[in-house]
């Protein structure tokens, strides 16, 4: 498995990602996640005011700052783990990262950062769910074509 990877598998690289490109989508996507979990806190007085069934599950069990945080760290560490990962094993020709990334980019704006955006944005903006969670993956993008791209080859990523 490890000559097939081309690294050898160590808890590092699952813990500790290399600093590239990857090291940044995993800071956005992140911010998302951080966004939503911090105003959750602020606004949340009772469980049974959060949507996520899941995270309302845990909430309830643990008291709303455990239960957020436990529901918040179980639900995302495959992200970590998986971005974390990816930022030593991941390395393509240029011209076919560039449309991997994009396709990359498109998956985590719209089922990361949108969710995220709307779960967060939801409690204090009444909008349509759709429009909060279309302005999240906009707002993902923009920053993701601004502080990740310009697309150029990344020597040794």
């Amino acid at each position: 498995m490890e000559k097939r990877l081309g690294i050898p598998l160590s808890p590092k690289y699952f813990f500790f990602p290399k600093n590239n490109h990857w090291l940044k989508r995993i800071f956005l996507v992140f911010a998302f996640i951080f966004f939503d979990y911090f105003v959750t806190l602020i606004f949340c007085q009772a469980p049974y005011e959060e949507a996520n069934l899941y995270a309302r599950g845990f909430m309830e069990s643990f008291g709303i700052p455990l239960g957020l945080t436990l529901f918040v760290c179980v639900a995302n560490l495959p992200i970590y783990l998986t971005l974390s990962l990816d930022s030593y094993i991941v390395r393509f020709p240029f011209k076919i990262a560039m449309v991997t990334e994009i396709f990359v980019d498109a998956a985590f704006a719209w089922f990361v950062a949108g969710l995220h955006f709307s779960g967060a944005t939801s409690w204090f903006w009444y909008a349509p769910d759709l429009t909060r969670q279309a302005l999240g993956m906009l707002l993902y993008l923009v920053i993701a074509f601004l502080v990740i791209k310009p697309y150029k080859p990344h020597p040794g990523s």
